[in-house]
């Protein structure tokens, strides 16, 4: 039977900077076949997006199917680490390793807690992509899901949605994100003679003026007010006597749900291009906002938490986006799991308590979700 800890660190070792392929996947895929599972595996996408690797195990039948969801890739671990960050290492009560809390070790406490549980249709549902781009990943393992009629009737994803104690967070929605680029073009020249040149600076000036001005929303009942952030800023000119031919900007807007992207798209082009007639606007949605509404899934998540450690979850749509954001087409779907303080930092490192107990709270989970 797999060990939470054990599964933890063999993940870790399988280096798998986004996007993710190859030996991690073997990892996961060594583990889920004795308990059952068909596995399968397929590379979608081509550079730069891509390759990605995807896999998708299936276990059981019944009237209700469970799937739990989740992604081996990781973010690059960057310089400064204290050990190598692809040697899982433990120190004290602390597993050290890139990935432990996003989100290795939840999908290595997923698979022991499936191996307690073996009734029920279980499945997973895990992308080698989901920290980059997030096109040929867990979208590409929902097609092929449709292909194969698999619907969960409930869905969890293993982020790590604690804060400051495991189980203190449940993720039930998340905002939108889009990310816009302006482009405007001048028309270069000397200084000294600004009749002959375009500077297009104070048009892009006054147009990001007017941008940075827009109150979206305040916010509702379930989400903080969506909000517009200049991210980059872009001339290009080194000299001191040359106007320059081209300015440009980068906008991100995360958004709640009585926004669409498109629409955010449109209202920033506008904006530009009455400041900018021929100014070029490109925009990109990553995602739309989505809520689950609190109800039977959030309840029995919430309810094996109480169960197992003491405490009442807060439910929340705070935080960046996840591939919930797809999952939430097919069925509900909510978000828990690991504390999210070391996540994408130096060091980063999960509890072997914590480890311990969320596969207990996931077994909990399965359990509740056969039962009823």
């Amino acid at each position: 039977m797999p060990d939470a800890i054990e599964l933890t660190k063999a993940l870790i070792a399988a280096e798998s900077a986004t996007p993710a392929r190859g030996a991690v996947f073997d990892v996961l895929e060594a583990a889920l076949l004795p308990l059952g599972f068909k596995v399968e595996r397929f590379v979608e996408g081509e550079a730069p997006e891509g390759p990605v690797e995807n896999l998708l195990a299936v276990r059981g039948a019944g009237p209700r199917h469970f799937a739990f969801a989740g992604h081996l890739d990781v973010v690059p671990p960057g310089a400064g680490w204290t050990g190598d960050a692809f040697v899982p290492q433990v120190r004290g009560d602390l597993l050290y390793g890139r990935g432990a809390v996003d989100m290795k070790g939840a999908i290595a406490a997923f698979v022991a807690a499936a191996a307690r549980v073996p009734e029920g249709m279980t499945s997973l549902i895990v992308t080698g992509d989901e920290e980059g781009p997030a096109t040929f990943g867990t979208q590409k393992l929902m097609e092929r899901m449709a292909e194969r009629g698999l619907v969960p009737d409930m869905c969890l994803v293993g982020e790590p949605t604690s804060q400051h104690r495991l189980g203190d967070m449940i993720k039930i929605g998340r905002r939108g994100s889009t990310v816009i680029d302006v482009s405007v073009p001048g028309r270069q020249g000397h200084v000294a003679y600004p009749h002959l040149a375009d500077n297009p600076v104070p048009r892009l000036v006054r147009a990001l003026a007017e941008i940075d001005a827009i109150e979206l929303d305040r916010g509702n009942a379930w989400f903080q007010p969506s909000n517009i952030e200049v991210i980059d800023l872009a001339v290009g000119n080194p000299a001191t006597n040359v106007i320059p031919g081209h300015a440009g900007a980068r906008l991100s807007i995360r958004f709640n749900d009585q926004q669409r992207g498109p629409d955010l798209i449109a209202r920033i082009e506008e904006i530009v291009h009455r400041h900018a007639p021929a100014g070029i606007v490109k925009g990109r949605v990553y995602g739309e906002a989505f809520l689950t509404a609190p109800g039977a899934l959030s309840a029995l998540v919430a309810e094996a938490i109480e169960a197992k450690l003491g405490l009442a979850p807060e439910l929340s749509t705070t935080g960046g986006t996840s591939d919930a954001r797809f999952l939430s087409k097919l069925c509900p779907v909510v978000e828990f799991g690991l504390l999210n303080a070391t996540m994408h930092k130096l060091d980063e490192a999960v509890a072997l308590a914590d480890l311990v107990a969320l596969t207990d709270v996931y077994e909990e989970v399965l359990r509740r979700a056969f039962a009823n």
